[in-house]
C-alpha cells in the first residue's frame, strides 16, 4: 500500500502544483517519477512524453495512466489518474466562483500574469535536459539536424507536433541504429 500511497503523492503534488494544465505538469511529473521516486529514467520518460504527444487526449493523464500502470498496476493507474484529476476539480470548484466576482481586480490578473514567467523557465529547464541528452544519446550533428527539421516542421510549416513525433518514430524504426544488435 506503500507504493499506491506514493503514486498518489506523485501525481496529485504534480496535478495541484501544475498551473495551466498538460505541458506546465511535465517537468513536475519528470522531478516525481524520475527523480524523486525514482520509477523510470530520463530516456523511459522521455519515450512516455513522445508516444503520449502522439496520442489523442492530455498529455497529463496520458502519463498519469501508463506511469501508474508501469508503477502499480491496474490500482496504480486508477490511482494515479485520480490524483491528476482530483486537483483540478477541486481548485476548479473552490476558485472559480471567487475568481469570478474578483476577475476585474488587478491582483487576480497579476496573479495569473505572474505565473507565466515560472511556467517558462520550468519548460526551458526540462528542454534543456532534454536537449543534453539527445546531444549525449544521438551526436551533435543528428540531434542538431532533428531539432532544426522539427521547428521547421512544427513553427514554421504549422505541421502537427503528434505527425512530427509519428515521422521520427517510423524514421527510428526503420533506419538501424548504431552500434546497435541487427539480432
Amino acid at each position: 500500500m506503500a507504493k499506491q500511497l506514493h503514486i498518489f503523492i506523485a501525481f496529485f503534488r504534480s496535478g495541484i502544483l501544475g498551473f495551466g494544465g498538460g505541458p506546465t505538469t511535465i517537468p513536475l511529473v519528470h522531478k516525481e517519477v524520475v527523480k524523486t521516486y525514482e520509477w523510470m529514467t530520463d530516456e523511459e520518460f522521455a519515450d512516455v512524453i513522445s508516444i503520449g504527444n502522439t496520442l489523442p487526449g492530455p498529455i497529463g493523464t496520458k502519463m498519469a495512466g501508463y506511469i501508474g500502470y508501469r508503477v502499480g498496476g491496474w490500482l496504480g493507474l486508477i490511482n494515479a489518474l485520480i490524483a491528476t484529476v482530483l486537483p483540478t476539480v477541486l481548485l476548479l470548484i473552490l476558485l472559480l466562483g471567487s475568481l469570478n466576482q474578483f476577475n476585474e481586480s488587478s491582483f487576480v490578473s497579476g496573479m495569473t500574469h505572474g505565473v507565466i514567467p515560472i511556467v517558462a523557465v520550468m519548460m526551458g529547464v526540462l528542454t534543456w535536459d532534454f536537449i543534453k541528452k539527445s546531444k549525449t544519446s544521438l551526436g551533435i550533428k543528428l540531434a542538431a539536424i532533428i531539432f532544426a527539421g522539427s521547428f521547421i516542421a512544427i513553427i514554421l510549416l504549422n505541421i502537427h507536433p503528434g505527425f512530427v513525433i509519428a515521422t521520427l518514430l517510423i524514421i527510428a524504426i526503420i533506419l538501424p541504429s548504431k552500434g546497435g544488435d541487427a539480432s
